[in-house]
């Protein structure tokens, strides 16, 4: 799963909010939408293109952060004999996007939404993608919707994905679904949530997967300087999760069966990456002994407690190797699984946010249907790994500088000081350069020394903490 985004609060004119934009000039992030693309979208949310088929008799709801208004997905839980039914109706963006169109190549380029720790960049127009296209409670909606049946043990039974017109009836948020179901007074198709997502942990660990409860870094301004804290995840993060799981595994299981499809790839990580996250637990006094494998650590950590927080911020480096896999005319590829699934998987549930969901969704729809896929999404599909590869390249590399800015604005008052660190990575062309991660707080800089102890502890001096340039260094002390 992804890394969640950063936040950071405070006035525009506030210095780490200054270098974050100058970060989006450096890094070529579009500033907004071109005038063609935002008449094309607000001519698409005027008159998209309805299913003939109505399925707004069934009262779904929305489950995100309590400001999104990008939704995706909205979902109904219910029981189905002695199993369960997940209805799950995905954002339909097909039916406002024309194939070639201006607004078609604006979400090519863009490729997916951006998360800058003060704002974000999207792929669709607001007209679109915070509105029309959105699954909002204000109306009716297009949407791809996948009814999963599962057995009493939560796995699964029967596949059925379609289109169709519907309607949420509530937009929820997870502090408040946790607050309802721990105090019983959830009503079925919420407290099912639990009940559903906890037989698909339980399926997860036994296949070996493994899910990242990844805590949210907030940056808050402080007394003329910043202080670095963590929201670690509700349960019901966790199990809203698993329903989209859920789907993406399904939908895989169509593609590979129907003979073409897009997957979502993940070889297992190298040792090397490994051994990487070995001395950062060390670092981070995260107890990792020798005969615990990695999954089942990662199910011991509390995301509330400070260094298990920052150390499961780390785990996400192991899912760099991702990436989308494309076949055709049933030409199976080497590798159809995502090593953190433990299952072939692929994206299908944020077509809002990620470009690659729209062309799967239309996949699954022909592999249901018998039909074979439109024209449009077999002459884009070769292209679309390339294009996938390059957004998450820019995305990866808008976290990485947004984590570097955020980490010397939290230092940039302490130059001179001393703390507790252990040195998790040394360059090997360079073995006076290495990197270190900080005890508290927990931070990751450069240092600079002779005879550097790669996994010890030592006391390092900050040297350097400038969130205009992104850097923060340190010597030995």
């Amino acid at each position: 799963m992804p890394r969640r985004p950063l936040r950071v609060t405070g006035a525009p004119e506030d210095p780490l909010r200054a270098a974050l934009g100058t970060l989006r000039t450096e890094l070529g992030v579009p500033e907004g939408f071109p005038p063609e693309v935002l008449a094309e979208a607000e001519r698409a949310a005027r008159e998209p293109r309805l299913p003939s088929y109505d399925a707004t008799d069934i009262p779904f709801f929305t489950i995100d952060p309590p400001t999104s208004t990008d939704l995706d997905q909205a979902m109904h839980l219910s029981r189905q004999g002695t199993g369960y039914r997940v209805r799950y109706a995905i954002a339909d963006v097909a039916a406002f996007v024309t194939p070639a169109g201006s607004l078609d190549a604006e979400t090519h380029r863009r490729v997916m939404t951006l998360y800058f720790p003060d704002e974000r960049v999207p792929l669709h127009p607001p007209a679109l993608g915070e509105a029309a296209a959105s699954l909002l409670p204000d109306g009716p909606r297009p949407a791809a919707l996948w009814t999963v049946d599962l057995d009493a043990d939560g796995r699964t039974l029967a596949v059925d994905v379609r289109r169709a017109l519907v309607r949420s009836r509530a937009k929820l948020d997870y502090a408040w679904v946790q607050r309802q179901i721990e105090e019983g007074r959830a009503e079925e198709p919420v407290a099912l949530l639990k009940t559903i997502g906890l037989l698909r942990e339980r399926l997860e660990t036994e296949r070996g997967g493994i899910s990242l409860s990844v805590p949210e870094q907030e940056i808050v301004p402080r007394d003329g300087t910043y202080e670095l804290a963590y929201r670690a995840p509700l349960p019901a993060d966790a199990w809203n999760a698993q329903i989209s799981l859920l789907t993406g595994m399904a939908a895989a299981d169509l593609m590979l069966a129907h003979g073409t499809g897009v997957l979502r790839t993940l070889p297992a990580a190298p040792d090397g990456a490994v051994g990487r996250l070995r001395r950062t637990a060390h670092a981070l006094r995260v107890d990792w002994p020798h005969h615990v494998s990695y999954a089942d650590l990662v199910r011991s950590l509390d995301p509330h407690q400070p260094h298990h927080a920052a150390f499961l911020l780390e785990c996400t480096t192991l899912l760099r190797g991702a990436g989308y896999t494309v076949f055709r005319d049933g030409a199976l590829p080497p590798i159809t699984t995502h090593s953190a699934v433990a299952a072939p998987y692929t994206h299908c549930t944020a077509p809002l946010r990620r470009l690659a969901d729209r062309y799967a969704t239309e996949l699954c729809l022909a592999a249901v249907s018998g039909h074979p896929p439109p024209d449009w999404v077999l002459a884009a599909l070769d292209e679309l790994p390339a294009e996938m590869t390059a957004g998450a390249r820019r995305a990866s590399a808008v976290e990485r500088q947004c984590v570097n800015t955020v980490e010397a604005a939290v230092l940039a008052s302490r130059i001179g000081e001393t703390f507790d660190a252990c040195v998790i990575d040394i360059d090997d062309r360079r073995p006076t350069t290495g990197t270190v991660q900080l005890t508290d707080p927990a931070v990751i800089g450069r240092i600079d020394g002779d005879r550097l102890p790669l996994g010890e502890r030592l006391r390092v001096r900050l040297t350097e903490a400038d969130p205009a340039r992104a850097t923060v260094r340190f010597t030995p002390a």
